[in-house]
């Protein structure tokens, strides 16, 4: 329990001075000598956040992506099919099914379905996965 304060205590008193932390710093020590740091506390180790960062500049890339490298009939089914337009939240899921996006379309699911086919070929052409 000590410890626990110790670092309530410690975190209060670095957000006094709202510089930046790193999961590396030390908080101290506990009664045993053994360093503590942030990335402890928090539960997450590096290699997890560094996964994390990555992730999320692949969705802004392939966002961008979406935007510069598709047809507008193919970012209207991406967008639709996979709820990047925000406009697409259902039963608490997001995106629609192909013959929902077909409907609002006015097209046909199976042409919704080889659009949609030729754009993630696309996609994945430009960000580097796939032939």
């Amino acid at each position: 329990m000590r410890i626990a304060n110790e670092i309530l205590m410690t975190i209060r008193a670095s957000k006094k001075d709202s510089g930046n932390v790193l999961l590396s710093d030390c908080l101290g020590c506990d009664d045993e000598g053994n360093e503590m740091i942030y990335g402890d506390i928090l539960g997450a180790d590096d290699e997890d956040i560094y996964e994390e960062i990555e992730s999320r500049d692949d969705i802004k890339k392939m966002l961008a992506l979406v935007k510069t490298c598709l047809t507008d009939m193919e970012r209207a089914v991406i967008e639709l099919r996979y709820g990047l337009n925000g406009d697409t939240r259902r039963n608490g899921r997001n995106g629609l099914t192909q013959q929902d996006v077909a409907d609002r379309l006015g097209i046909s699911r199976s042409y919704v379905s080889r659009i949609e086919t030729r754009a993630l070929g696309k996609l994945g052409k430009k960000f580097g996965i796939g032939k």
